[in-house]
């Protein structure tokens, strides 16, 4: 098996990985679910790629990305269901449905302004007509306000999107110090929690602490996703001064004691705040 620079090539692979007897042990226990978490880790990298303006790299992650869409056809394609070739057809009919000005009316002459509306018009249409296509009992009893919020999306961005539509309808806080008081709250039931000793409770009051937390995001008017990357690169470089200092000592992480790294930490702190660029990902 040699490398190419042919789609069929890496199909090839992916069916061979997953060929019983001969293939990849690793590969052939995997699924759809245990599959999806490295799909959008994929989706992620590729971002990273893009933010840091690294071409290279941003190659080799779409690959990446790539390899996922090949892992989850190949998987379908075992259970009878689609193959890669129809991924390949279905999103190549939907752009050139959704791009009339484009393949159907060859004079036309669609101003960018208006390319969107026929991007959501065309997509609303497709949505009816997969809605039914859906077996009766597929279909919703009704229709929820928060239906349109993508079940796809990050948590932490979609956490953000439901509560944006529920407060169309008032359904919000109007005070953020309102949500800062259910922050306090939500922590007091995870205490609870801890001392129940209650692992299932523990799990659902930190979901609901964090949900919280982007609620507080959302009235300050902050993008909690870009805020928790720039919390994450504080706390790399904090991290880096701890094992910087230690180095200089002769010393490891391993040699160090909790306290020892607790004051280097406040160190770093003090040493240095949040970087301009860090303020600027977190901010408004």
């Amino acid at each position: 098996m040699t490398p190419s620079r042919d789609i069929s090539r890496l199909i090839e692979i992916m069916a061979a990985l997953r060929t019983p007897v001969t293939g990849c042990p690793w590969d052939l226990e995997q699924n759809f679910a245990t599959i999806a978490p490295y799909t959008i880790e994929e989706a992620y990298e590729v971002v990273d790629a893009i933010s840091r303006g690294d071409l290279d790299d941003l190659c080799e992650e779409l690959g990446d990305l790539l390899l996922q869409v090949v892992f989850h056809a190949q998987m379908a394609e075992e259970q009878n269901a689609f193959a890669f070739g129809d991924v390949v057809e279905a999103i190549t009919r939907k752009m050139i449905r959704r791009h009339p000005h484009v393949f159907a009316d060859k004079d036309g002459d669609l101003a960018s302004s208006h390319v969107k509306e026929v991007w959501d018009r065309i997509k609303a249409e497709e949505k009816a007509e997969r809605a039914a296509r859906r077996p009766p009992q597929e279909a919703p009893s009704h229709k929820s306000l928060l239906s349109g919020v993508k079940a796809g999306q990050p948590a932490l961005t979609r956490a953000m999107e439901l509560q944006r539509k529920a407060s169309t309808v008032g359904f919000d806080w109007n005070d953020p110090r309102a949500v800062l008081a259910k922050i306090r709250e939500e922590a007091d039931e995870i205490e609870a929690a801890l001392d129940r000793n209650d692992s299932e409770g523990l799990a659902e009051e930190t979901g609901d602490l964090m949900f919280a937390v982007v609620n507080l995001a959302r009235h300050v008017d902050a993008d909690p996703e870009a805020a928790l990357r720039a919390t994450n690169t504080k706390f790399e470089r904090r991290f880096a001064y701890i094992e910087r200092a230690l180095e200089a000592q002769g010393r490891t992480l391993e040699q160090a004691s909790l306290a020892e790294m607790d004051a280097l930490w406040n160190e770093a702190k003090s040493a240095k705040q949040s970087s301009p660029e860090e303020r600027k990902q977190a901010g408004r």
